[in-house]
């Protein structure tokens, strides 16, 4: 196993360092890449030397972008600490699974999480200390009026340490913590750079959230490594993005359809000027073609492509000039990506048949954390079994017909059935629960539950009050339907195709 040190903005910091590394749009603040890394060095001091953290540690966070959760990404780099973003959207209940899954020394927060970081187990008993993210401004300055070291002794660490546990549910909804590690930092940085054509000259702003591998390893990390410029803005306004796109002259965006559609129903979309743009970069789910032409009309194009928490995440991309001719298609595998689809008994099929997509590479989690099970059912031989159904044309173009998890996508988010149905089934007037996904016109998929209950006078606002308190917003299912009795197949087992139609 190698030794892997990896200090990008220590050399960034020799290479450009008064090139700006970061910009945060709220407050108009800058970082040099030399400023990044002194601060890196300074926050890395304190979190080992005044916190006693050691190599491998967690610190778990409940907070939008910001200046200075990049700041703990560079230290996680020096240190060898590993980064627990939590979604900020969960409820306590949620928040206190995960928080006790990872087990972090330290839990910090934005100012307006501070009630519901509060209400955890974590905080009310006192397991840890909690800080405000922004708290760290203060400490650091601090540390530099007493003229602390500035160079850090960078941890060496092995290729699969994690910087990152990053959360993901499976087919039971129990969420799995994806170990991301340093080698896969550094493999998904030059797949994404060969594919995407990114260099110093890169500039991107991230409106995607740090709780997701899309937030952090899509473009964020990717352009930090090629020491391009970032702006971070804490959430998606698409009237504020459109005219950032204008005045920062960004040579790539990162997002998703339903973010797309909002900003091309902007007033302001039509005047926009977006000649500074190589191509919009999507993901999460397929962008309708009417949408694809309606950006062409405006002169940008758009890129598609696929990506997993546990690999990469960019892993395959369609070239701008296939987005109608290959329209559905996730492109083909990136270069250091090796792919494979097989059937159930794990035989490989042929052109245009239907199989389970397999990957291979050094951009491929070693797996998750305290889950052996689940690691042993998703990696065999090196090979990770996304779960996904696949088929490959003629011209090696994939395409996804089918996931074998229930698992759909609403608003770029993942949202897992047997999740919400868990919730339902403890509440006591519900005998019996189902719940599959529907279209929907803004958020391309939401939820729809069938539920069999015990007493009729049970209503829907009462169930939806139900799941406000028990699921973050984004789950909780669009539409309620009450049946006698949910329909079985042979086994025994739901039948969802019946239900669908």
């Amino acid at each position: 196993m190698e030794v892997w040190q990896q200090d990008w903005m220590a050399k960034w910091a020799v290479y450009s360092p008064h090139k700006i590394a970061l910009k945060e749009y709220e407050t108009g603040s800058t970082l040099s890449y030399l400023q990044l890394n002194l601060l890196g060095n300074k926050l890395s001091f304190y979190l080992t030397e005044q916190l006693n953290l050691i190599k491998g540690d967690r610190i778990a966070f409940v907070a939008e972008n910001c200046l200075e959760y990049l700041l703990f990404f560079v230290a996680a780099q020096k240190t060898g600490i590993i980064l627990v973003p939590l979604n900020y959207r969960l409820t306590t209940t949620e928040l206190n699974h995960l928080i006790e899954l990872s087990d972090p020394k330290f839990l910090v927060h934005d100012t307006i999480y501070k009630e519901k970081v509060s209400q955890t187990a974590f905080s009310k008993n006192k397991l840890g200390k909690v800080f405000e993210i922004t708290d760290f401004s203060k400490i650091l300055n601090n540390l530099e009026s007493k003229k602390y070291k500035t160079d850090f002794p960078i941890n060496m660490v092995d290729e699969n340490h994690p910087i990152f546990i990053l959360f993901t549910s499976g087919t039971t909804g129990n969420p799995k913590g994806a170990l991301y590690t340093h080698k896969m930092l550094f493999w998904n940085s030059i797949n994404t750079a060969i594919s995407l054509v990114i260099n110093t000259n890169t500039k991107t702003i991230n409106c995607m959230p740090p709780f997701h591998t899309g937030g952090w390893n899509v473009l964020v990390t990717p352009v930090l490594h090629h020491g391009g410029s970032l702006v971070i803005i804490k959430s998606f306004c698409a009237k504020t993005i459109l005219n950032l796109i204008e005045e920062e002259r960004f040579t790539l965006f990162m997002g998703v359809p339903t973010m797309l559609k909002m900003m091309s129903e902007e007033p302001s979309f039509k005047t926009t000027d977006f000649s500074s743009l190589m191509y919009f970069i999507v993901g999460g789910e397929a962008m309708p073609i009417p949408l694809i032409e309606a950006w062409k009309k405006q002169g940008v194009l758009i890129r598609q492509g696929y990506g997993l928490t546990e690999v990469g995440p960019n892993l395959t991309s369609l070239h701008q000039d296939d987005a109608i001719r290959k329209i559905g298609s996730i492109g083909r595998p990136n270069f250091y990506v090796q792919t494979k689809i097989v059937d159930e008994n794990g035989i490989e099929v042929g052109k245009n048949q239907k199989g389970e997509l397999l990957l291979k590479g050094p951009m491929v989690s070693p797996g998750y954390w305290k889950n052996k099970q689940a690691t042993e059912e998703s990696l065999k031989d090196g090979w990770f079994y996304t779960g996904d159904v696949v088929i490959s044309d003629e011209d090696d173009y994939l395409f996804v017909v089918d996931r074998i998890k229930n698992m759909y996508i609403s608003g770029a988010e993942n949202v897992y059935p047997a999740e919400i149905e868990r919730v339902l089934q403890n509440h006591p007037g519900v005998i019996e629960v189902a719940v599959i996904s529907v279209p929907h016109e803004k958020w391309g998929e939401v939820g729809k539950a069938f539920i069999v209950t015990a007493e009729k006078s049970l209503t829907e606002k009462e169930i939806l009050d139900y799941c406000q308190l028990k699921l973050a917003k984004y789950k909780i299912p669009k539409y309620i339907e009450f049946l006698k009795e949910i329909p079985k197949n042979d086994t025994g087992k739901i039948d969802r195709k019946l239900l669908k139609k």
